[in-house]
């Protein structure tokens, strides 16, 4: 593996994984594996009772969520998508309707945030899953691996609303309209991906585990510290509710929710302030600073002056 992994029981797997590979593979640990003519390739797996429950989501929902999942990950390195695949898993006695629905919802999201879908594999199995691999072209590709100290540390958009209509599934209640909606139809971040690497951004990371988790992953790869201010995460309007439900600060709680889709970018103190303002106006994206690159070593979470410890999600854990 050549980019370091941040701590955690599914990470650990990672890096037994790839130290039983060995010299076969190669370039392991970002987003994206990185091909020579500025391609790049990344796949991303959704499975039923795991990223998802059918009397929460409709099939179409199902397939758009599998789908920006995976494009997520090509606006994480700054990449344009230009192909999709799918391999849908589905058990036996499943209706047509039901997979030709999400494969719909698969080319929806396609169709809005770039790509086409040039094929994949259908087979039978023991429940619904989805293996949607994406492959993308950029000039600049950008790396977990190059935070420096001194860079400021931004994020995009609002943390927190994947979270707060999970919690409220858990309860057994409707989460309200906004909070479902950026569970359910999660927007990959292509553009403002692209326009980051643009704008000189010295690493990123798409936010699936939440920014408590990815965070960490992001400060192991460039070898740095991160200083992150809770109180300056911009949160999703059902957040306050969501966290007074769980008991939890809501910046607390918007930091520990995954499947934002955000991004997570460290970009110089040179960088222009008129040209991320530009950004934000022409994509219809926030783009927040919430922190600090230093010389420390892994991430320092800080609200009202007080240091915490947080985690993100972890399929081990």
């Amino acid at each position: 593996m050549t980019t370091p992994l941040g701590p955690g029981a599914e990470f650990d797997r990672i890096r037994a994984i790839a130290t039983a590979l060995g010299d076969a593979a190669q370039g392991l640990g970002d987003d994206c594996a990185f091909l020579d003519g500025g391609r790049c390739v990344s796949t991303d797996l959704t499975v039923e009772d795991v990223h998802f429950r059918r009397e929460w989501l409709s099939a179409e929902e199902i397939g758009w969520r599998a789908a920006a999942a995976a494009l997520s990950d090509l606006a994480a390195v700054g990449a344009d998508p230009e192909a999709v695949l799918v391999g849908l898993v589905a058990p036996r006695g499943e209706p047509a309707a039901t997979l030709t629905a999400i494969m719909k919802g698969v080319g929806d999201a396609v169709r809005s945030m770039g790509g086409i879908v040039v094929g994949g594999d259908l087979t039978r199995g023991s429940t619904l899953a989805l293996a949607v691999t994406v492959l993308g072209r950029t000039a600049r590709p950008i790396r977990r691996s190059g935070a420096r100290p001194g860079d400021g540390v931004w994020v995009t958009g609002m943390l927190g609303g994947a979270r707060a209509a999970l919690g409220a599934w858990q309860r057994r209640s409707a989460p309200d309209p906004d909070s479902r909606r950026r569970f359910a139809h999660p927007v990959a971040r292509i553009r403002e991906g692209r326009r980051l690497a643009e704008l000189g951004a010295t690493a990123m990371i798409d936010l699936s585990d939440g920014l408590a988790g990815d965070a960490r992953h992001l400060a192991a790869a460039s070898g740095v510290g991160l200083t992150i201010d809770l109180g300056l995460i911009p949160r999703a309007p059902g957040v306050a509710a969501a966290a007074a439900a769980a008991a939890e600060p809501p910046p607390v709680f918007a930091a520990q929710g995954g499947e934002d889709y955000e991004l997570l970018v460290t970009l110089p103190a040179s960088v222009d302030p008129n040209a991320l303002a530009r950004l934000s106006a022409d994509t219809y994206t926030s783009v927040s600073r919430i922190g600090s690159v230093t010389t420390d070593h892994g991430v320092q979470f800080r609200l009202d002056g007080s240091g915490l410890a947080l985690d993100g999600y972890d399929h081990f854990a």
